[in-house]
């Protein structure tokens, strides 16, 4: 079963973050640990690590592309493993829909 990789949330406030470099390239074999890209924000710049051992089957979100928190990054899994044809703008269109907006309320019910 091939695993995705997303967006991690690196802060309370962090959105959204951009991909600056992948470490890792389609067909790499990876180990739990890895690192696999390099992500960039408006605070600092982090290394995403694997969480499984396979290979990097698909890589989704581009170089310079900035990507939801939980955007799909990429897919890791076993060699010929089938993945999603789901492209980035649609897990953050996906994650936009999905996402709850809090609204604190003014009452004073004391």
């Amino acid at each position: 079963m091939a695993f995705e990789v997303c967006m991690p949330q690196l802060g309370l406030t962090m959105e959204e973050g951009t991909v600056s470099q992948w470490i890792k390239h389609e067909g790499d074999a990876v180990k739990t640990g890895d690192v696999l890209l390099e992500i960039t924000t408006d605070k600092l710049t982090n290394e995403v690590t694997s969480e499984h051992d396979g290979v990097l089957l698909k890589i989704v979100a581009q170089e310079g592309e900035d990507i939801p928190v939980k955007g799909l990054l990429c897919y890791v899994g076993q060699p010929g493993e089938a993945v999603g044809d789901a492209p980035a703008a649609a897990a953050a269109a996906s994650h936009a829909v999905n996402r709850a907006v809090y609204r604190p309320s003014h009452r004073q019910d004391m």
